[in-house]
């Protein structure tokens, strides 16, 4: 992830610099100068009403300026976009859970720590309530909820949602196991939980932890939702 994190930063860095030559054309037109300090002054309207607008409809220059100024801005606000969006995975395979405190779908405080050290743990971070592949893989952990049990598992979904909103999926699904409400994300972060498309999707990530809390498999699928809970039962009977 560091190594996708820096190409993505080496792309932002260079695409800055025929953003910054075409912005600065395209200002002195704007401004009708050719004092290169324009770039620096802290005018801007007449800069947004020209690049959104078309101030000199005659003028080709102008408006060959303003398109390549256009196209570089909206490469250089994606490339932004996903630099800022690629996240670091923080917890890797072998490294301890670390420890959190969320309110479950109950309004209760759960803590990470009562439990880690007593329970193998599946851990599983899933985008929002009820659409339909976070209702296939609830309902698919929720099946399966008796042979987690047989392996000494604890089932804990965490998502953004609000502890309403996953009292009321638990309901809707009959789901029998605790549903964490990270609102502030906080936990999503802490785990270092990649995202998807730029980061606009919450990521859809399971972790194993053992006895130990020791975090033994991590599995990353966005799309197959339900193979969150093969991948888990499977490490879970090699463990045994």
């Amino acid at each position: 992830m560091d190594f996708n994190r820096n190409l993505w930063l080496m792309l932002f860095l260079a695409w800055g610099l025929p953003l910054g030559y075409y912005r600065s054309k395209f200002r002195k037109l704007v401004y009708q100068t050719d004092r290169w300090t324009i770039n620096i002054k802290p005018v801007f309207w007449r800069e947004i009403k020209g690049l959104f607008g078309n101030l000199y409809p005659e003028n080709k220059k102008y408006i060959q300026f303003r398109n390549f100024y256009l196209f570089y801005l909206l490469i250089y606000v994606v490339l932004f976009v996903i630099y800022f969006n690629t996240d670091t995975m923080k917890v890797v395979e072998g490294s301890q859970v670390p420890s959190f405190e969320l309110k479950n779908q109950y309004g209760e405080l759960f803590s990470s720590d009562s439990v880690v050290g007593k329970k193998n743990l599946v851990i599983y971070f899933y985008p929002k309530d009820d659409t339909p592949g976070c209702t296939k893989e609830a309902c698919s952990f929720r099946d399966q909820f008796a042979v987690f049990a047989d392996a000494d598992a604890m089932i804990i979904g965490i998502s953004a949602q609000s502890v309403e909103s996953h009292l009321a999926f638990a309901k809707k699904h009959r789901l029998n196991y605790l549903l964490l409400s990270d609102t502030g994300n906080q936990v999503r972060k802490l785990f270092g939980v990649p995202g998807n498309l730029f980061g606009l999707i919450p990521g859809r990530v399971t972790y194993i932890v053992d006895k130990k809390g020791e975090v033994i498999y991590i599995f990353n699928s966005q799309m197959d939702a339900e193979k969150h809970v093969d991948e888990a039962l499977r490490i879970l009977q090699v463990m045994k």
